[in-house]
């Protein structure tokens, strides 16, 4: 059975970040520029929270507010679950669709090892899907 550590293996546990005062327009150019949809908040290397696309609609352009004022700290998402690397990819799916989130921050020992998203997750679910496919037509084709 898949872990969260072989979407992390694949992808890499690079996380990009953003520290609490850092203003919503800087986090979203800096999203933009790494073609991603959430930051890392951190303060050191404590984390904090995810500050996501959603978080912006919904909290910033919704309600009227300023991109260039607004420190991402008054956005972010503070209750997200978290994952280890050891969980499993099916864990991931049933946490993200059970409390309609995108995102898991993976924690080892209580330190960030890293983010997943449910592209990462459903990536690896057809990953894994496709590898069973060819172990089944290589033991088909063998037995012919």
């Amino acid at each position: 059975m898949k872990k969260v550590l072989d979407i992390l293996k694949r992808k890499g546990n690079n996380t990009i970040s953003v520290s609490p005062g850092s203003t919503v327009i800087d986090a979203l150019h800096l999203m933009a520029d790494k073609n991603i949809g959430s930051v890392m908040v951190v303060d050191g290397e404590r984390y904090l929270g995810l500050m996501t696309e959603r978080d912006y609609s919904r909290k910033v352009i919704l309600k009227g507010k300023s991109s260039s004022e607004t420190p991402v700290a008054d956005i972010m998402t503070t209750d997200l679950p978290s994952v280890n690397p050891t969980d499993t990819i099916d864990h991931c799916m049933q946490l993200m669709s059970d409390k309609h989130i995108r995102y898991l921050p993976v924690f080892e020992n209580d330190k960030l090892a890293g983010i997943i998203s449910i592209n990462d997750v459903v990536k690896e679910i057809m990953l894994s899907q496709e590898e069973t496919i060819s172990n089944l037509k290589d033991y088909l084709y063998s037995n012919a």
